[in-house]
């Protein structure tokens, strides 16, 4: 048996049918209901709404793959998995493309002010000077993590004429005529827009914390379309009151589940969205119609089942 536990296209269970999988469809499964069926499971389909930890692992003794729909694995854990071999395969080719236009398409919002005017001119404001806006032609853009996301946007940047340097600790050689490779240090120092293209991990966690908006010299927009915990939300905050970065573009955010808010989460919320120079959108970046083919096509090549 298969489980998908998350919204998938039609492709995916029809296509495991075919292969001779009896499929369990249920997008809103829960960590415990899943708990009681998981030890029937030769199969599963994730996404980041559930954890699939050790203890629910344990129970999957049938269990030989799991199949990510997008990219990220860090609500898996991977370590167990593999102990156990299981094998552990992901879909981030599936939406790169969407996440890529997203973060253009919010960058150019922000820098020519239009959602602020739009909301402007809804409220009977005609504001033409206030509203100048910044072209990107010209500027530097750092990428923070040169993955399927990073890569897909920097091929999107490349008919503006921009300059784009990227860092990924983990990735090197990938510099050419139109991406060149730097150091974090460095891509802090001359970026007028930073980019985050990393997967949410120990070392990613916080990584633009109040040490890192510290570090920023020109003032740059901030763009996020990963992870929210990639961004430590009271230190952005702060770096915008002390006009650190000139905006910012969040398609996550550290904490997504907005009712379960403490009163400090709701003063930064209210913050950010209150800010002429924020965009906030609701994790949509990677959820584009064709994306939403394409991450189950892709998942099923490689799984070659």
């Amino acid at each position: 048996m298969v489980i998908i536990t998350a919204k998938s296209h039609p492709i995916l269970q029809a296509t495991l049918e075919k292969k001779g999988f009896q499929v369990m469809y249920s997008p809103y499964i829960t960590y415990n209901e899943l708990s009681e069926i998981i030890s029937d499971a030769t199969g599963m389909i994730v996404t980041t709404r559930l954890k699939i930890d050790r203890p629910l692992l344990e129970k999957g003794k049938k269990l030989t793959w799991i199949g990510r729909l997008g990219s990220g694995m860090e609500l898996i854990d991977m370590e167990y998995a593999v102990k156990k071999n299981i094998l552990c395969v992901s879909s981030p080719e599936g939406n790169r493309d969407a996440v890529g236009e997203q973060a253009l398409g919010m960058l150019l919002n922000l820098m020519h002010n239009i959602s602020r005017s739009s909301a402007e001119v809804k409220e009977g404001k005609w504001l033409r000077e206030e509203n100048r806006g910044i072209e990107l032609r010209g500027k530097t853009v750092g990428i923070i993590g040169f993955g399927n996301t990073g890569k897909a946007f920097a091929r999107l940047l490349e008919p503006f004429g921009v300059t784009v340097l990227a860092y990924d600790k983990y990735h090197f050689g990938f510099g050419g005529a139109h991406v060149k490779e730097a150091n974090l240090e460095q891509l802090c120092k001359y970026s007028d827009v930073i980019s985050f293209h990393v997967p949410l991990t120990d070392i990613t966690s916080k990584m633009a914390d109040s040490s890192f908006f510290d570090s920023l010299l020109n003032q740059p927009f901030i763009i996020n379309t990963s992870r929210g915990g990639v961004i430590e939300t009271t230190a952005l905050v702060q770096a915008l009151k002390k006009q650190q970065v000139k905006g910012a573009a969040l398609d996550v955010l550290e904490n997504e589940e907005l009712n379960s808010y403490s009163l400090e989460e709701k003063e930064s919320f209210f913050y950010l969205t209150n800010h002429p120079d924020v965009i906030i959108t609701p994790h949509i970046a990677g959820y584009s119609q064709e994306a939403f083919f394409n991450l189950s096509k892709v998942l099923l090549d490689k799984l070659d089942l």
